[in-house]
């Protein structure tokens, strides 16, 4: 038993991946890929996405909705997760990482499930029907974190999730004096959350903060 969340050291980790991650060999390509680019730490963790594709699977989910594709990690898992009946919309503004990602969605076979807009997201999500998907991501620009997570709101069914990565945005969001615009807006957000009468919400201590949104 524990009263608070377990340190993280590297032999814990290598044991959560070892026997808690499910990974495919073409998975594992594409991080391993995606390790290799100058902004690789830009990827998820592979328990992230690991537990992204349960929450897929628990909710059966069949629609889909993110926010920052990068290379296509977590696209990967939730669309496969989500099964063959299922559609995704992407959102990102960057030609050479989704093309990337475009490989290994083809490679795995579901290329034709995923609708990949590359275009600003705020314009994107403006064209979107209200009401239309049963699971969102949010992992792009951290100073548009406020108008993706009403834009969510809108666009998720009732009862919906939305998840939104970079929470602890490593550790900063604790520093009260930061003049950073990316920390502020993920502190803004975050205490916004806490008391948003619209949503339920819990902060998850995975990657870099997970925070699960449930819309009412």
């Amino acid at each position: 038993m524990s009263n608070k969340t377990l340190d993280i050291n590297d032999k814990l980790l290598g044991y959560i991946l070892q026997t808690g991650v499910n990974e495919s060999p073409l998975e594992r390509c594409l991080r391993d890929e995606t390790m290799g680019l100058e902004m690789g730490k830009m990827q998820i963790a592979p328990e992230q996405g690991h537990f992204m594709s349960f929450i897929a699977k628990l909710i059966n989910a069949k629609s889909y909705l993110e926010i920052g594709v990068f290379t296509g990690y977590s696209m990967l898992k939730v669309v496969k997760a989500m099964g063959k009946d299922s559609q995704a919309i992407g959102c990102d503004i960057s030609k050479e990482w989704t093309d990337i990602a475009q490989r290994y969605w083809i490679e795995e076979g579901i290329d034709s499930q995923i609708n990949l807009k590359l275009d600003k997201a705020s314009q994107t999500l403006l064209s979107l029907e209200p009401s239309s998907f049963d699971l969102a991501f949010i992992d792009a620009d951290k100073e548009s974190y406020n108008v993706y997570y009403e834009e969510c709101l809108r666009l998720l069914k009732p009862g919906a999730l939305l998840m939104i990565d970079n929470i602890f945005w490593g550790g900063a969001v604790t520093d009260e004096n930061t003049q950073d615009k990316d920390t502020l807006a993920i502190q803004f957000l975050n205490k916004k959350i806490s008391s948003d009468g619209r949503v339920e919400a819990s902060m998850l201590s995975i990657g870099d903060g997970l925070m699960m949104v449930k819309k009412l």
